[in-house]
């Protein structure tokens, strides 16, 4: 007995030696063919079906359920649908020879993998139509369904998948079941139209008229494609959900028919990966191109900015400089940085697909190989560095500069005053008459004093001074004014270096400082303080000189001399002492006090920018470099799968990326630093440019490392290498990679080589294989290879790969057999993009059995794979 319930909604079947289980739709049931509509579909499309196969042998049914009641009409359509022998059949008349032979037609059908339970031979024999009509439905399943397939869908799924793919293009088609989708018989039409586009005139077709449509594509049918009528349309229109099994039934016939058509669209289905492939390949391929010429024009722009250290005139003008240059490393310099990871990173993943897909590696254009650009970024970063240096002693020269032109100037100003006020003095000297000539014994003293009045009095005026006094005719008695010219000349000798000490006092107090830290300014505040110390000894001074010339006036008084004018051995009067002596104490000693502690005050707001970023720095500075080294171990310690590793590396990038503000953070405390002309820090040793290197390394690497592993699991997928390969692989490698370098150098790897039985020893012979090994691993000649390299190597004569005939053998199917294609052939068979991208690169065929417009499409396929140029 057979099941036919448990037939119906799932059977297994041998396929290759493999048990394969198909799911079978279920809505199947017993109950179902007691609607009239339906056993009348299934009937008339069983009963054609089975005629379409028996008229092979010569014969047909009439009535499905009586005809094969014996037993042998069955076991001819089995044998004639699969192409076997079934054992011989009994020919007797009696009820037990007809039992007999359905028994060994359903044990035939149970070989083919088909498991029926329930159904018995009796049921069949006895003409039970349900029974019969699940019975050839199971061999319709069997033997006309259950070997298409698309993409490994089901049976069922891959016929509908193939349906849906021919009609795809047709207006008014849309294919999503066996059932109410083929009403209108548009579908019908469309599939014929597909693959025989003579027979039919789709564009006349109305979705309104459903009858003719029907009756058309089944008339075309049975006409031109030997497909007999299995359905009528009236029934089909006037049943609100037609049979999904008589349409499966009579859709698998034009599966069948257009078998040719089936091998042609698998030949374009391989065209078309190679060719998705390739374009992928040349997009990535234009993409590298682009970028490595953008990056490579950058920097060649960057460079002479970087390397033109001509200082400007002003520090406002080599502050902007600076500022620039902030934004360079801030702005401009960082998204080169990801260009050119990205760069490197695209560059890999192409050689590995290249290498997956049986194609010769990528040769970028010249000047634009991956060492080029590496070569251009040393430049670069050549130029870049010293340059933020060479600013910031450029604006600390042109500080110093600006400190001594201004202090220059302010002493130039007070030199000036002084000699103006000395010039007036003699000029009203002269103009009044008032030249006095004292005694011998004062020329001798004044004499004798004019090299202590040197830094006091112009050379001009001691000549004029000394050439009066030689001139001079007049003569004074001696007598009565010696102790007037004591004082005179007592005075003179003490005020001026008095006044020579006030005066200097003055210009020390007003001069210019310029400091960088703490120390510079209490070195200055303690000399302050060690001055102020003196002032009142000072003050002594200042009191005993006034009071010498208080003695002066009262002598005179006294003797009823009348005084001619000053004093004639100097200009300083006792009212200029206490004025500047006034100026000393009042003014410039609190106004130097107060410079001196806000400098202080500065250089403490100094030292704490330095300790804020230095605290920052000691923090960054490690943290950068604790993340490179477990990067370094999570890529080489084989901890868990691909997966696993990518998954860890992926949450150390996040972790990377949400410390990015940090950076930031550092960064606008590093500008404060320079903006406060900051050039040391003894608190770090860590600068920002060191700082900004290891931070853009890390990103390179964590960047890097991941593509590593991408294209590990890509290599891995495509060549099926278990884990444990990998692992061993690992091992080797990481065993041989001495300097954990991340790349096994030359040697490195030859020892390696060596170690896996490869003969590459120092001969001859050994070099040879040894250069044709590195050929392969290192195709770029950067004198390293990577792990991703090592793998390919080890693994690449496991991958299953199209190649160059099997191209061939696929556009031979889509030529018709013929050496040649044409542009309409391409058009037809492959999608628009991929066919104008054949017609655009295949070379003119020009065989002796060349037509007009016949393309190449030999030299075409060996071009793909890199055995000649496109």
């Amino acid at each position: 007995m057979v099941d036919y319930h448990a037939a119906n909604n799932q059977s297994l079947y041998s396929a290759g030696g493999q048990q394969i289980y198909m799911e079978q739709e279920n809505d199947w049931d017993r109950d179902l063919l007691l609607d009239p509509a339906w056993e009348k579909q299934q009937r008339k499309t069983f009963t054609a079906w089975c005629n379409s196969h028996l008229r092979k042998a010569g014969t047909q049914i009439e009535n499905i359920e009586e005809d094969f009641r014996d037993g042998l009409k069955l076991m001819l359509l089995l044998e004639v649908i699969s192409g076997e022998r079934l054992p011989k059949p009994e020919r007797g008349k009696m009820r037990v020879h007809k039992i007999n032979n359905v028994n060994k037609a359903l044990d035939f059908i149970a070989s083919k993998g088909v498991k029926l339970v329930s159904i018995g031979a009796e049921e069949i024999v006895d003409g039970n139509a349900k029974m019969t009509l699940g019975m050839i439905w199971t061999i319709i399943l069997r033997f006309a369904i259950q070997d298409i397939s698309v993409e490994e869908t089901s049976a069922k799924e891959g016929l509908l998948l193939w349906c849906q793919r021919k009609t795809a293009p047709y207006k008014n088609v849309n294919v999503q079941n066996f059932h109410i989708s083929w009403k209108d018989g548009l579908a019908f039409n469309a599939l014929i139209h597909r693959h025989r586009p003579e027979l039919i005139d789709y564009d006349k077709l109305r979705k309104d008229d459903p009858v003719t449509n029907l009756n058309n594509a089944f008339e075309v049918a049975e006409r031109y494609l030997d497909i007999p009528k299995m359905l009528d349309a009236e029934d089909i229109v006037n049943t609100a959900r037609p049979d999904e099994k008589a349409i499966m039934t009579y859709v698998s016939s034009f599966y069948h028919a257009f078998s040719g058509a089936q091998k042609a669209e698998t030949a374009a289905n391989r065209i078309c990966k190679v060719l998705a492939v390739n374009q992928e390949n040349e997009h990535l391929m234009e993409d590298y191109e682009k970028l490595a010429s953008d990056l490579l024009e950058w920097i060649r722009r960057t460079i002479p900015w970087l390397e033109n250290r001509a200082p400007e005139k002003t520090m406002t003008e080599m502050q902007q400089k600076l500022e620039d240059f902030r934004d360079y490393r801030r702005v401009h310099k960082p998204p080169k940085v990801q260009e050119k990871c990205q760069l490197e990173i695209n560059f890999n993943t192409l050689q590995t697909k290249l290498r997956l897909s049986n194609r010769p590696a990528f040769m970028p254009s010249e000047g634009r190989m991956v060492s080029d650009i590496n070569g251009a970024w040393h430049k670069l970063e050549g130029a870049e560095k010293g340059y933020e240096e060479w600013l910031l002693n450029e604006i600390r020269r042109l500080e110093r500069l600006d400190h001594l032109a201004e202090k220059f100037r302010q002493k130039a100003a007070i030199h000036e005053s002084w000699t103006d006020a000395l010039m007036h003095a003699v000029r009203r000297s002269v103009s009044n008459g008032m030249l006095w000539v004292p005694s011998h014994r004062a020329a001798e003293s004044l004499s004798r004093y004019a090299c202590f009045l040197g830094e006091t009095l112009s050379c001009i005026f001691i000549h004029f001074i000394m050439l009066t006094v030689c001139l001079s005719g007049l003569q004074r008695t001696e007598k009565q004014l010696e102790s007037i010219d004591e004082l005179y000349l007592e005075y003179a000798k003490r005020a001026a270096p008095f006044n020579n000490w006030m005066e200097g006092a003055m210009e020390d107090l007003q001069d210019m400082f310029i400091v960088h830290n703490i120390e510079e300014i209490q070195g200055l505040i303690t000399a302050h303080d060690q001055f102020k110390s003196t002032l009142p000894e000072a003050n002594k001074e200042r009191e005993s000189i006034q009071a010498i010339q208080a003695e002066v006036h009262k002598i005179a008084q006294y003797n009823g001399i009348k005084l001619a004018g000053n004093n004639p051995y100097t200009t300083i009067t006792p009212q200029s002492i206490d004025k500047k002596w006034e100026k000393v104490r009042s003014q410039l000693v609190p106004q130097r006090d107060q410079a001196l502690q806000e400098e202080l005050a500065r250089q403490q707001s100094n030292d704490h920018l330095r300790r804020q970023f230095a605290n920052q720095a000691n923090m960054i500075g490690p943290w950068i470099q604790n993340k490179m080294e477990e990067i370094g171990r999570i890529s080489i310690e084989m901890n868990g799968t691909l997966e696993d590793q990518l998954t860890h590396l992926r949450q150390y990038e996040q972790s990377i990326i949400e410390y990015k503000p940090n950076i930031d953070q550092l960064e606008g405390d590093h500008q404060l630093i320079q903006e406060a002309l900051i050039f040391d820090n003894k608190y770090t040793a860590y600068t920002m440019e060191h700082l900004r290197v290891g931070w853009e390394q890390l990103l390179t690497t964590i960047a890097r490392t991941i593509n590593e592993i991408e294209n590990q699991i890509l290599t891995r997928d495509a060549k099926g290498i278990s884990q444990e390969q990998l692992h061993e692989y690992r091992t080797s490698f990481n065993h041989f990679d001495k300097d954990h370098s991340g790349v096994l150098h030359a040697e490195e790897f030859k020892a390696c080589l060596i170690s896996l039985g490869y003969d590459v020893e120092n001969n001859k012979q050994g070099d040879a294989e040894f250069a044709r090994i590195m050929g392969i691993v290192d195709p770029n000649n950067s004198g390293a290879v990577t792990f991703q390299a090592f793998i390919d190597f080890m693994s690449r004569e496991t991958t299953d790969t199209d190649t160059a005939d099997q191209v061939i053998a696929s556009f031979k199917i889509l030529a018709g057999d013929k050496n040649y294609i044409t542009a309409e052939e391409l058009r037809r068979e492959l999608p628009p993009d991929q066919a104008e991208y054949c017609i655009a690169r295949m070379a003119p065929y020009t065989g002796p059995d060349a037509v007009p417009g016949a393309l190449d499409y030999m030299s075409f396929s060996t071009a793909l794979y890199g055995e000649s140029d496109l």
